[in-house]
């Protein structure tokens, strides 16, 4: 169920390098074996004007007031987050929240935490950085620490949970020559990348300041879905992460957004120019001085810029290995060699598993996606029909070869019907813009760490509400936040699927599955989630995810770990992933044709067709 706040109680925590006093909130889901603490809307950094970089935050008054969420970046009002549309819940049972917005208030944080804790207590911190593309928030109640929290006291293995808020949109992400030139003569270097780098603010805070609060600045492990996960893995490419790691080990779900080639100042500065022109705009005066709700409609077209300074040098190689078109290969390859000196991990009721360690820079890697990813651009995908299609395809391409490779892996033509179009676009969506990718960054950062530490897993567990494993249906089992159906079928008596797969360990085992997008697919998304499947996914990802945390392997790492379908959750061989996933199809056609065409294809059709009259991303 979602988590709400009791505020009858109001816990305090005297900070001693802030010399402030943090009044927070008891949480509802405390109990007397399981005492949890929430201290709200924290500000951790500044702005000192628009497109500025944020100064951290250090001076507080006697007693800060932490009951109550702050202000979160300026976004389109009255309407459902991706996730909230995803999820399949009527409005009604959704808990009633409504956030203040203000574009210079907005980078505060929240601290799930539990009690009795003391400076001395050092137990590892996760943050959370969410996702949405040019909407969300940390505060959302979808993200609420308190379930996570709860259970990791109860299995023994007790974590502060933080979530952050920081800008979006134009807000965070408008870059040009010009902007640039105004940083500089403020003392700034590089332009844009603004939300990524308050993210960075946060962890700075974090880092400073978190210990007074009972948790350990050396162990913090960063985690985040959609473009919060992009945001991540550019994180671990960054300049300053080189030289100054302030994270210990970082979660990557479904990653939106991993790109080889970032637009640079001038690229951003031309698409800035055409929002600029949108609204009538004739210099960057009136962009600077126009009321914030009249920049929130064009947010969309903006994320991270390579502005030569935020991202380290070469960084492209860790986005796709110079191996990429053999990067199947050379990951059977690194699981072969690395097997030998990995020692094997045990079995989930056995003691616990090996830690993990790696060079400060090159942090421990869990990373997977969700077999339906694409459903997030269901809708405007859903408006093609198969000769617009087509047109587009090769228009795009520029080769009737190259767009005859890709409609013949995803099986589709002029002649396909409406009805049938929808689904293979679904495919070839999901993989270009999340599948591939993740898959491709999984096997650069396997190579960059020498087949070490990185941890790969597939979810396909149907979400509880719409009985398919879209995107986000992970972040439903992980926070444990969404309002359960009002009917849920009780647990088959018949046998224990998960337990008898457990533990099988067939390495020349190849899995044939069906994913929902698949032509034989519709069986999996009528699959009803009982009890026994929910929470056993539920429970298995909390548990990994805090040994993670803790700097434990998760599973063995030359394993896969798979969520369901069904309640299947365990390691296989790497092996099932050619099942699961269309990895034949990323080796002999999305890798012959480039990442950077394949997303550029992908992108376009995920906005659906020009004549519709929407705008989408």
């Amino acid at each position: 169920m979602p988590s709400t706040v009791h505020t009858h109680a109001k816990p305090e925590l005297y900070h001693g390098l802030l010399q402030t006093t943090f009044r927070g909130v008891e949480h509802d889901v405390s109990t007397p074996d399981a005492s949890i603490q929430q201290f709200r809307g924290i500000k951790f950094a500044s702005i000192p004007a628009r497109f500025r970089q944020s100064k951290l935050h250090t001076a507080y008054p006697a007693v800060t007031d932490a009951t109550e969420y702050g202000p979160i970046c300026p976004q389109a009002y009255n309407t459902r987050t991706c996730e909230e549309r995803l999820f399949g819940v009527d409005d009604a049972e959704l808990p009633c929240q409504r956030l203040k917005q203000n574009e210079f208030e907005c980078l505060n944080l929240n601290i799930t935490r539990p009690a009795g804790l003391s400076r001395h207590s050092r137990i590892p911190v996760i943050l959370w950085i969410h996702g949405g593309g040019d909407r969300g928030s940390g505060s959302h109640w979808m993200y609420d620490g308190g379930n996570l929290v709860r259970r990791s006291i109860l299995c023994g293995r007790p974590i502060i949970c933080v979530t952050i808020n920081y800008r979006l949109g134009l807000f965070g992400f408008a870059a040009s020559p010009h902007l640039r030139e105004e940083a500089a003569v403020s003392g700034e270097a590089g332009t844009g990348n603004y939300g990524v780098r308050d993210q960075r603010k946060a962890l700075e805070w974090i880092h400073r300041y978190i210990s007074e609060f009972g948790g350990d600045p050396r162990n913090i492990t960063v985690f985040g879905a959609g473009t919060g996960a992009s945001d991540i893995v550019y994180h671990c490419l960054s300049s300053e992460h080189a030289t100054r790691p302030l994270f210990a080990r970082a979660i990557i779900q479904s990653p939106i957004g991993i790109e080889p080639s970032l637009p640079d100042v001038a690229a951003a500065g031309w698409r800035l120019n055409r929002v600029m022109a949108a609204m009538k705009l004739s210099c960057y005066e009136q962009l600077c001085e126009l009321p914030a709700e009249c920049l929130v409609p064009f947010g969309h077209v903006l994320r991270v810029v390579d502005d030569g300074h935020f991202l380290a040098p070469g960084w492209q190689s860790c986005i796709v290995p110079q191996e990429a078109h053999h990067h199947h290969h050379h990951l059977e390859t690194i699981v072969s060699s690395a097997h030998s000196k990995s020692p094997a991990l045990l079995s989930r009721h056995s003691s616990p598993m090996p830690h993990i360690h790696l060079p400060a820079d090159l942090p421990p890697l869990i990373i997977g996606d969700c077999v339906a990813d694409a459903d997030l651009w269901a809708l405007p995908i859903s408006h093609w029909n198969a000769p617009a299609v087509v047109r587009r395809l090769k228009a795009v391409c520029q080769s009737l070869n190259k767009s005859t490779s890709l409609m013949r892996a995803y099986d589709f033509g002029t002649n396909t019907s409406d009805e049938e179009i929808a689904e293979h676009l679904l495919e070839l969506v999901c993989d270009a813009r999340v599948t591939w990718p993740t898959h491709t960054f999984h096997a650069a950062a396997r190579h960059q760490r020498h087949g070490r530490g990185v941890f790969r897993y597939v979810f396909d567990q149907e979400s509880p509400t719409r009985r398919m494993a879209h995107h986000a249906a992970d972040l439903i089992y992980l926070f444990d936040n969404l309002p359960t159906p009002a009917a849920v079928s009780p647990p088959a008596p018949v046998f224990d699927f998960c337990d008898r797969f457990d533990d099988v360990d067939s390495d020349d085992e190849e899995e044939s599955y069906n994913s929902p997008l698949s032509d034989d697919g519709d069986m999996w998304s009528m699959t009803t989630v009982d009890e026994f499947s929910y929470s056993r996914v539920r429970d298995t990802m909390q548990e990994r995810w805090l040994a993670f945390a803790y700097g434990e392997a998760p599973w063995d790492e030359n394993k896969l770990f798979v969520f369901g379908p069904e309640g299947e959750a365990g390691e296989r061989s790497v092996g099932v992933l050619d099942g699961r996933r269309r990895t034949r199809v990323f080796k002999e056609v999305l890798a012959p044709l480039g990442m950077e065409l394949v997303q550029k294809i992908a992108t376009e059709l995920s906005r659906g067709p020009p004549l519709t009259g929407h705008r989408y991303a």
